[in-house]
């Protein structure tokens, strides 16, 4: 007999916290050295109820680890993998690697062809896009897994030249070539069009000029579209609807608009107004409270918001200024980072030098042991 000096301990919250039981989404990032381990993982947004989560990439750890739990995934290629996409051969390769394997114990329901393309200003990027995701598509039909797996691609905010009032809204004309054929694309096959939408960027810009509890859902004055008379009493609404508008100018009516990624930092840097764990709070908690009432925007009031919070974790690897590795929901350690009225459970694993008869450490079937409980 094995001595085993580590014991598998979970912590669980007061019972009074309630859980999310939400349709919302979450982005699972991982530039980060110091996240738990993805079973880990799948048993804290599980006891979060989020049955949603959007990856950027393939992680088959991820994937694996996420077996028979009926957790919905968004998986990514990158921009980097563009242009061998645009190859039927490489593409029905890495579908065949990448994603059929997983599909039978885990529901990948579609895949994202590259992020935020139109905000790198790379041309052959732009050029490679939609003839990607066509490629993508059609080796999805000749796999016979085009009713199981969609494709679209995520769009920053900034395609739009016109965002305000919400009815104007419309594309760069820069785009107009690109996006049309786009739009062409998500009708024929009825995959959504996605937009990472952050109002806290707006407000950051010009904080004298944008008032705070507009961005964050609070009590507000509103603002009123003159071309419709419709009241806007907060600014992600009124992006979502300027997208549409966009979208009809182009001679769409028929594509469904989703906020693939939207959130608020916890810190920033001096030059960051607004990025607090306070405001974070009430963004993220007034949002939810939003999508747990099914609200529709003004514009198409009877047609919920669908939305992915980003992000689930801090990510002390991303690059760029402060607030870039705040926007998560929890620290590695699955403790809340603000409160938002909600709390899961992350087993913590104390780590033992302990070793079996076959090799494997004692920790290492703890892990096994949980990945199998939770995904039976």
């Amino acid at each position: 007999i094995v001595p085993v000096d580590s014991l598998l301990f979970l912590w669980f919250p007061d019972t009074s916290v309630q859980t999310l039981g939400l349709e919302v989404g979450i982005n699972y990032g991982q530039i980060a050295n110091n996240l738990p381990s993805p079973a880990r993982v799948s048993y804290l947004l599980r006891s979060l109820n989020i049955s949603r989560v959007k990856l950027y990439d393939a992680d088959p750890n991820v994937l694996l680890a996420f077996a028979n739990t009926n957790v919905e995934f968004i998986i990514g290629l990158g921009n980097e993998y563009l242009q061998n996409m645009t190859d039927p051969i490489k593409a029905q390769n890495w579908i065949q690697q990448r994603v059929q394997p997983y599909l039978t114990r885990t529901k990948i329901t579609c895949i994202t062809v590259g992020n935020e393309v139109y905000k790198t200003y790379d041309h052959q990027l732009w050029s490679n896009l939609l003839p990607a995701m066509q490629t993508v598509y059609n080796t999805l039909v000749n796999l016979g897994l085009d009713k199981q797996v969609t494709v679209t691609t995520a769009h920053s905010l900034d395609i739009l030249s016109v965002s305000f009032p919400p009815s104007a809204g419309a594309f760069r004309q820069d785009l107009g070539e690109y996006l049309h054929g786009i739009l062409n694309f998500h009708a024929q096959v009825k995959s959504p069009f996605l937009i990472n939408a952050y109002p806290y960027f707006a407000y950051k810009d010009k904080p004298n000029e944008v008032p705070l509890n507009y961005v964050l859902f609070q009590p507000n004055q509103g603002t009123m579209d003159p071309n419709t008379n419709l009241k806007y009493d907060n600014m992600l609404f009124a992006q979502i609807d300027a997208v549409y508008s966009a979208i009809k100018a182009m001679g769409h009516t028929d594509i469904e608009v989703r906020i693939s990624e939207t959130g608020w930092p916890s810190r920033g840097d001096e030059n960051e107004v607004g990025a607090t764990p306070e405001n974070a709070g009430l963004y993220n908690g007034n949002l939810l409270r939003r999508i747990e009432e099914k609200q529709g925007t003004p514009a198409k009031p009877n047609v919920p918001i669908d939305i992915y919070v980003f992000a689930l974790f801090n990510e002390n690897q991303k690059p760029g200024p402060t607030s870039e590795r705040n926007y998560g929901l929890f620290y590695p350690d699955g403790t809340p980072v603000y409160n938002i009225g909600v709390q899961g459970y992350l087993p913590e694993l104390i780590y033992s030098s302990a070793t079996t008869n076959n090799g494997f450490s004692i920790s290492s079937l703890l892990v096994l042991a949980i990945a199998y409980l939770i995904s039976s």
